[in-house]
Formats: structure tokens, sequence, C-alpha cells
């Protein structure tokens, strides 16, 4: 049976939050010492990851019922300011520390209300690190407590305290206030990115229905803003998440709910699309690698929709059953549970490890999916169809899937007669140059170092992958020498990352509008059918130069039109005599294979990006709006962003 979410969050009685909550573990001078090993990283994303950790914050208050409105503020001069209406954080003395709640909780790593589990049932923040580290990499750090009727104030620089907590006045509001200004001595980059900032608030809200999510920025001429509410939540997220899919049935399918104190959140649709799209979540923390809720969502959908399909005799005549991948083509998904105590594993500690919330996840769906399966035969003959007709496909794919089996190194040693392999064998030290043209992979096969640097040409474009089932996939000449050079298979349940011959996969195209097409296509194929190697972070984009700037015996590589300009301008005033050449790069295939390896291939000079998936909501959008059926979106992308070009090859 469908269930509403309920967006009224009436506060537990029981629940008194004072400075004796906040539990303490003491420590914080190594955070600034070795700031990376708190924040993942000194560059852009631990950047904003300060800003998340302050929203986290807020986000605890509204999930224990106290907080309704959260609002983000880029200012002028790229500091921060996160406001909410929450309690506010305690502000009176703390029994054994001799000092207010509010200074421990800016001051003392591992101190805050989330180890006391009567003041915070769920939180998400035990996930991260805490305002005392965003305090610690910070230039400067104001906090503003409005609570029993007066608002008070502290300030720290880079975590120590300058000015001693002093009540400013009467107020008749509750909440917090921060504003922080990330420190230039820490992080490489202090600009924070409207759109990434927006993403994640817009996640939030999605996630916790009825809270209101606002973002400003005012380093413009005019400030941008943008509000985020959501009353349904999950049903609206996954509309959202759908796009331009045709959905198979109106509504998305709600499950809400609570289990043995697990709160289970899950919406779902069916669209007449190929890919699987299920995200999960515990406790607003995306787990992108999944866990034991997603592992038991998907136990239980694929045992309810066989037991409807035998229910309804709809395969009588076949001598199959229908696997996990059928019954997920075309279903967009997100589970959101809350747990107590989560157990987090995985390369990037986000892997649900509980045991029990699998048991309890695979009860829940399979009971309240069934039953709705049963209220509504409608629906459920669409997801049959859709399904069966998956299996059929599947079955149609099996000889072809075989196929590459059989060509694949590890069983037959039998390669892609396309591919010069390397002499190494260790996964972990060679590498796979996916390379647009044979002229380019003639190039690269000279360039290359022969040792560990494989090579494979690919001709044309290969396959839009979401557009198409996996049998018209495992068809395609260029895909499948691909999947058989890597060797992990492809599929959800196929792709076994421990197989992978290569831990770097490098995309490399040339820098014109057909090389962006033949960039997106491989990585939309990569992130379709083969994403755990972008989990693990084995697949990359190099960075070819874009022009060749020389005089005499002088020559420097730029990669964009400002570095251009400055070799010139250097050449021009002095340096060997001549005149200037500049050679600018349309394709691969005009590099020798000197320049390709200088430039491009080898590993102490290249730039090469690795592909990453942080958000990966985002990433699927992306590629249903560039690479699925509607041609609409594809446009307004276009136009939106057609200011934006460089370098079009006409």
């Amino acid at each position: 049976m469908e269930k509403k979410q309920d967006t009224n969050r009436e506060p537990s009685e029981d629940n008194q939050y004072s400075s004796d909550s906040i539990q303490v573990l003491k420590g914080l001078e190594a955070v600034r010492k070795r700031p990376a090993m708190y924040i993942g990283s000194t560059s852009v994303r631990g950047l904003h990851h300060l800003v998340y950790e302050v929203v986290d914050n807020s986000i605890d208050e509204a999930l224990a019922g106290y907080c309704t409105t959260i609002e983000l503020t880029i200012n002028a001069d790229d500091s921060v300011t996160v406001v909410d209406d929450g309690r506010g954080i305690p502000v009176d003395m703390h029994k054994t520390e001799k000092k207010p709640g509010l200074e421990i909780a800016m001051t003392m790593l591992h101190a805050g209300g989330k180890f006391d589990k009567s003041t915070y049932k769920v939180s998400g923040g035990l996930h991260g690190v805490g305002v005392s580290v965003v305090n610690a990499l910070s230039e400067r750090l104001d906090v503003w407590v409005w609570r029993d009727g007066e608002e008070h104030h502290m300030a720290f620089e880079r975590g120590d305290t300058i000015r001693q907590i002093e009540v400013l006045g009467k107020v008749d509001r509750t909440g917090t206030k921060i504003t922080f200004k990330p420190d230039r001595e820490i992080f490489t980059e202090t600009r924070y990115d409207f759109e990434t900032l927006a993403n994640r608030l817009r996640e939030l809200a999605y996630l916790n229905a009825g809270v209101s999510l606002s973002i400003t920025d005012d380093r413009g001429d005019s400030p941008r803003e943008e509000t985020f509410l959501f009353k349904k939540g999950l049903p609206e997220f996954v509309t959202f998440l759908g796009g331009n899919r045709k959905p198979l049935h109106p509504d998305p399918i709600s499950i809400t709910t609570v289990k043995d104190d697990v709160e289970i959140d899950i919406a779902m649709q069916y669209s007449d699309g190929y890919s699987d799209n299920t995200f999960s979540f515990v406790n607003n923390i995306n787990t992108h690698e999944g866990g034991t809720h997603l592992t038991g969502f998907r136990s239980a959908l694929t045992r309810t929709i066989n037991e409807v399909v035998k229910v309804r005799g709809s395969l009588k005549k076949e001598n199959f059953s229908l696997t996990g991948d059928d019954v997920r083509e075309g279903l967009t998904a997100v589970i959101h549970v809350k747990v107590k105590e989560p157990q987090f594993e995985g390369q990037t500690k986000t892997k649900l490890g509980n045991s029990e919330v699998e048991s309890i996840v695979k009860t829940v769906v399979y009971e309240h999916l069934g039953n709705f399966m049963h209220e509504h035969p409608s629906v459920a003959k669409a997801v049959i169809e859709k399904a069966t007709s998956a299996a059929r496909a599947r079955e149609a794919a099996k000889k072809a899937r075989e196929l590459v089996r059989k060509k694949s190194a590890l069983e037959s040693g039998v390669l892609p007669g396309k591919l010069a392999d390397c002499s190494v064998s260790d996964p972990s030290i060679t590498e796979l140059y996916i390379v647009e043209g044979d002229s380019a992979g003639g190039s690269a096969k000279q360039g290359r170092d022969r040792g560990y640097q494989a090579i494979l040409p690919l001709r044309g474009k290969i396959l839009n992958v979401q557009k198409s089932r996996i049998d018209k996939i495992l068809s395609n000449t260029e895909i499948r020498a691909m999947v058989t050079a890597i060797g992990t298979g492809v599929g959800v349940d196929d792709c076994k990352l421990e197989d992978a011959r290569y831990h770097k996969i490098i995309i490399m195209t040339d820098a014109d509008v057909d090389g962006a097409h033949i960039r997106t296509l491989l990585l939309t194929f990569f992130y379709a059918q083969m994403r755990p190697l972008i989990e693990a972070g084995y697949v990359y984009i190099a960075q070819p130069p874009l022009y060749r700037v020389a005089k005499g015996k002088e020559e420097y590589y730029a990669y964009n039109d400002e570095e251009r300009d400055s070799y010139i301008e250097r050449l021009s005033n002095g340096g060997a005599k001549g005149k200037v050449i500049i050679q600018r790069y349309k394709g691969l295939g005009e590099m020798n294979p000197e320049q390709l390896w200088k430039t491009t291939m080898d590993p102490t000079a290249r730039t090469i990006l690795r592909v990453e998936i942080d958000e990966a909501f985002n990433a699927s959008q992306l590629f249903e709006k560039l690479m699925g059926d509607e041609v609409e979106p594809r446009r307004a992308f276009i136009e939106e962003n057609a200011r934006y070009v460089k370098n079009l090859d006409v």
C-alpha cells in the first residue's frame, strides 16, 4: 500500500538538550597540520566539505524535529554564512570541562550532541568531522546563538578563541548563525562554486521533506538565489531524477515506515528507459558504494516481481525467471534509511555495513511492494511487461555476452587485434589509453612506454548506450574490443573489478567537438555498464595541449588561450631569433610520437583528470539530458552553455 510522507516533526519530550549532552573526546591540534586527514583534501573538494559540515549540523536539528529553515549565503569575500532556526548550540557551562558548551563544540575535536543518543536519535554528523574542524581551518569564524531569549556571540581565528562568549541582547527566536572564511594558508582554492553547493542543498531538501533550504550568492552584481522545499520528499526526488524519461506509471511508488528503530523511506518509478538509476542514502549521507540497505532492497524487489509474475503466469512458456537486472531495467529509485548507529565501510566510508538493516529493508519492501502490486494491477502489468521484455532481451544477449567472455584475455589469451598491449602484467602498474582514430593510435603506439602502456584505437563514435539494451551494446565491435581488453565484463552483476587488466584507463580524444562527443559516449558507457571502474578511480581523461608555441629551438605547449598568449609574449620579448610559430592542434594525430609522449603520456609531465561520481544523481541527469531520447532538454542545454564554448572547429 502506498504510504504518505509525514512532514510534521514533533520534538521528543524526553530530549533535554544542554551542555551536559555534549560528550568530549578531546584534541584539535593535528587538524591544521594534516587537514586532508579530516576533510579529504585541501583542494576544491575539501573547501566545499567545510560548508557541508556546518549545514549537516543544521540538518541534524531538523531530523530531531527542531529546525524547518536553513539559509546559506556565499558572501562577497567568499566567506560563507549558514543560519538555521533550530534550538541553538548550548551556551551553559559544561559540568566536567568547566567551559560553555558553545566553546567546547567549536574548539574540541569529536565534541558534540551526536554522541548522546537521547539528544539526537539519528544524525549524519557522526559521518563527518564536526564544526570544530571548520573552525580550525578558517581564517576567521564567528558564531551567533539565539537561545534562552538571548543572543550570544563568539569569535575565532584559525581555531583559537579571540572573543569569549558574550551576550549581545534579548531576542525572541532560537537558532544558530555561523560565518567562516576558509584559510588561504590551507586551501589551494578558496572560491566557492554556486552549483556545487546548490546541488547538495537540493539533495538534502529532497531527503528531508518539509525543510526549506536556500542559497544566496552575493558575489556578483546582483544576488543569485535558489530555495528548495519539497513537501513530498522522495517521490519528488524520483520525478526529478527521471527527467525526460517516459514513466510507465504516473506516480512514484512510495514506502515510508519504521521497523525495529530503523526509519525507511523509499520511492521508485519505472520508465521506458534501459538503465537502472538507484541511489541510496543513510542519515542524509550519499552511500554511493551501496551497502546492506541497497542489498536488501534489490533482493526484495527481485523476489516480489518474480512472485507477481508467477501469479499472473507471464512466463509460463519461458524456461527462465527474472534476474535482478531484468527487474531493475528502467527503474529510478531512492532508498533513504535512518539508523541510530550506522557502521560504514568501503574505500570512502560510504558503504553501509549494518547487517541487521538488510533483513529489515528486505522485509519492509517485500511486504509493502507486494501489497502495492496487488492493489494496483495496471502498474503491476506495466512493470511485469517491462521486466519480461528485458529478460527476453537478456536471453538474446546471452550469446553475445558469452562470445565476449570467450575472447577475453583471462579465458583464452585472445585480445582484440587492434590492441597494442604492454609487456607488464601487473594491473596496478599498467595503463590503457583508449584513443580516438587510427592516426592518433599510431602516434600513441610509437610514443608510449611499451612496458606498461597499452593502446586501443577506436574507429568513429561508439554506440550511445543510453538508448540501447545490453544485446545491442555487446554486438557493437568497438565496445566489445574495450570490454575484452579491460577484462572485467559488463553490467551490474558481471563487472568484476578484481579482473581489471589495467588500473588506469585513460580516454584520449581530440580537443574538438567530435572529440568531446566521443569522450561523452565513452563516459556514458563506463557510467552505465562498468561503473565500478569509475567508483574505484580507474577511469581518467587525458589533457592534450591545444597549442605549440615555438621560436628557434625554444618551444612550449599551451593548454588554453591564456597560456598560449603568455608564451607568445615571452618569446616575442627575447629568446631565440626568428618568428614565433603557433601551431593549433586540431587532433592528436597532428602530433608526432615524441610530442604526444612529452605532453600527454609521460607520467612525469602529463596532466590527467580522474573521473569521479561524488554526485551520482547529477551525473545521471546530465547523461540523460545529453544522450537520451528527448531533443528539447539537449537543445536547451546547448543554448544555455553555448557561450562557454571555445575552439569550435567547423
